[in-house]
């Protein structure tokens, strides 16, 4: 079950100490650590004293939490972090991330407000980029960061960046929300009235042309339309006249009313459109995960490093799938402990196995993901197999004990009459034999003897050979030739025993064989169901990216530039050519599961077929 534990005020996620060095806080991972949601992951950037910090709260459903401020001074320091339910998604958490305003000039350290830019990106599924004024060139510039994008952040472990990579940037980065504040101009271009995203459009527009001023200023126009396709914008008028620095006390009421609108309407875009995280492949991610991520990616800058998204995928997968394993495994046993009331027959045990193990294998493949060559799911398998081993083992060690303790108790008054000299006496044996015939017959009908109930009833009647025996040839009343009969008799009886003992032994083995081919059946079953949902991950997340990059394209040709708009039909049939490998792909590769169980059962066999080849004299 889905579970999360909410927060009633922000705490800080990513601390920002004096001398720029970034590390997770450990009561934040406590706090994720505790939440199975998938997240839905809301980071605003921009310059310091912007009011980041406002449009965080409302987004929050509060006045307070996140920290205004209210000097010239940067208020919030690294990334702080609000985990609340979703407002519309059930069962999802809403986690906004606040970070630092950039430009701070006390910091006197550009490459950390870097470091913390990329942060938001690699952490977001939405990233909120907020500003003051207008859209302008000086706006654009002081969003540099975007411009250095592939140098903070690489796709996979090689230091070299292709331009293959930026179809994976397409796949991964986050939806793009430019909002601006305190905006008093009227929407209009060349004298047409404008919706706030055409006016964000319009200011992201190429210029012609390869002088260094073009390229200039071309540069983060061309980054963000490279690496945020799908994007919004929303304008905000100024909340009052004066005192912004009070924004948390100023009632509702005193707040300009279009400005309470656009923050309606900001929200309401953020509730319905934002994806909950996913990592690059499309595997949706929970608070417990996100936690990892931002470990992983916060130990790469402090060693010196890149963070890289493979890196992570494969350090999570790593994660994920060793703790997928322990958790497949613990409710296996938890199951079968609440199941199981020893001794039990080997059908039934076998079917409760046979549910149990389909619950802990829906377990382990909930949580796990990218198992490669079913590596994890191998390990799952063979412990599986072995707890049922020995539940096998400890039922049968139950039902030998039982069986043994009721015969003891039932031939007490024969071992009595024994030693009182009774089955001596003249008619002595035909009394031992129906005294014996009774106990037998008592013993068939006891309940719950469980699936040794044959094998210590044939090993008790072949102890009882010589007694019988001995009682028989002693006895006075029969002649030569009855004695012989009697003695045949007595063979076949306990021959025919012998015979359902090795039935009841055989029945186990058929049993496990049984329980192999299921197990196989319902691992590859199970195997494929998981394949699928990760190729339609992988679709949609193939999808999002070509119908962005085509959606691109066609704004780059309206403008003219057919020579970028021939490179992004590269980069287009690249991704065709990516989502029919995708759909063509195999489901299930050769695993065999069958070998893994027959090595581990096989003991189990050699067991029982001992039994049967040393009675089957």
């Amino acid at each position: 079950m889905a579970s999360a534990v909410y927060m009633q005020t922000p705490v800080c996620f990513i601390e920002n100490s004096s001398d720029g060095s970034l590390r997770v806080n450990p009561v934040a991972m406590d706090i994720l650590a505790s939440n199975n949601e998938p997240v839905v992951v809301v980071a605003i950037v921009g310059l310091y004293r912007t009011g980041k910090s406002y449009l965080m709260n409302r987004l929050a459903g509060k006045a307070h939490g996140f920290s205004l401020g209210s000097t010239v001074e940067s208020h919030t320091k690294g990334i702080w972090m609000w985990c609340v339910p979703h407002p519309l998604k059930l069962n999802h958490s809403l986690v906004l991330l606040d970070t630092e305003g950039l430009g701070d000039v006390t910091k006197g350290d550009q490459k950390n407000d870097s470091w913390i830019f990329a942060l938001a990106v690699l952490l977001s599924s939405t990233l909120v980029y907020n500003s003051m004024g207008t859209i302008d060139q000086y706006a654009l510039e002081k969003l540099h960061f975007v411009t250095e994008l592939t140098e903070l952040i690489k796709v996979n472990a090689s230091d070299d960046f292709h331009e293959d990579d930026e179809i994976e940037y397409l796949k991964f980065f986050p939806t793009f929300v430019w909002s601006v504040r305190d905006f008093s101009l009227e929407l209009k271009i060349e004298g047409k009235v404008v919706s706030q995203d055409e006016y964000l459009e319009h200011a992201l527009l190429l210029k012609k042309g390869n002088s260094k001023k073009v390229m200039e200023y071309n540069l983060p126009r061309q980054c963000i339309r490279n690496f945020f396709p799908k994007r919004k914008c929303f304008v905000f008028v100024r909340p009052v006249g004066s005192n912004l620095h009070a924004m948390e006390t100023i009632p509702e009421c005193q707040i300009d009313e279009s400005f309470t609108q656009e923050c309606q309407q900001f929200c309401r875009y953020i509730y319905e459109t934002s994806q909950p995280k996913s990592l690059k492949g499309g595997h949706i991610i929970n608070g417990r995960m996100l936690g990892v991520l931002a470990t992983n990616y916060v130990s790469s800058i402090a060693s010196g490093a890149v963070p890289c998204m493979d890196d992570a995928v494969t350090s999570m997968a790593r994660l994920e799938n060793s703790a997928a394993v322990l958790q497949a495994s613990a409710y296996y046993r938890q199951q079968m402990e609440q199941l199981t009331e020893m001794p039990m027959e080997t059908k039934d045990l076998s079917d409760i196995h046979g549910k149990c193990e389909k619950g802990a294998l829906q377990v382990f493949m909930q949580r796990s993901f990218k198992d490669h060559n079913q590596e994890y799911q191998k390990q799952v398998v063979c412990d599986l197999a072995h707890q049922y081993l020995d539940i096998c083992v400890k039922n049968e060690q139950v039902s030998l004990e039982k069986c043994q303790q009721l015969l003891q108790s039932l031939s007490t008054e024969m071992d009595q009459k024994l030693q009182e000299g009774v089955y001596t006496r003249p008619g002595g044996y035909r009394l031992y034999a129906e005294d014996r015939n009774t106990m037998v017959s008592n013993y068939h009908s006891a309940p719950g003897k469980g699936i040794k109930a044959e094998v210590v009833l044939a090993d008790f009647l072949k102890q009882k050979q010589v007694e019988a025996d001995t009682i028989l040839q002693a006895e006075k009343k029969l002649s030569e030739s009855e004695k012989k009969l009697a003695s045949e008799i007595e063979k076949a009886v306990l021959m025919e025993q012998l015979n359902k003992a090795r039935e009841e032994e055989l029945l186990k083995l058929k049993q496990l064989r049984q329980d192999e081919q299921r197990t196989n059946e319902e691992n590859l079953r199970q195997m494929k169901v998981k394949m699928l949902e990760e190729r339609e991950e992988m679709l949609k997340e193939q999808e999002r990216a070509l119908e962005s990059l085509m959606t691109e394209q066609q704004a780059i040709l309206e403008r003219g530039f057919q020579e970028k708009a021939e490179l992004m039909e590269e980069q287009i049939q690249q991704l065709r050519e990516q989502e029919q490998q995708t759909r063509a792909g195999g489901l299930v590769s050769s695993i065999d599961f069958m070998g893994i169980l027959r090595s581990i059962f096989n003991v189990a066999r050699a067991l029982a077929t001992g039994f049967v080849g040393a009675d089957g004299e």
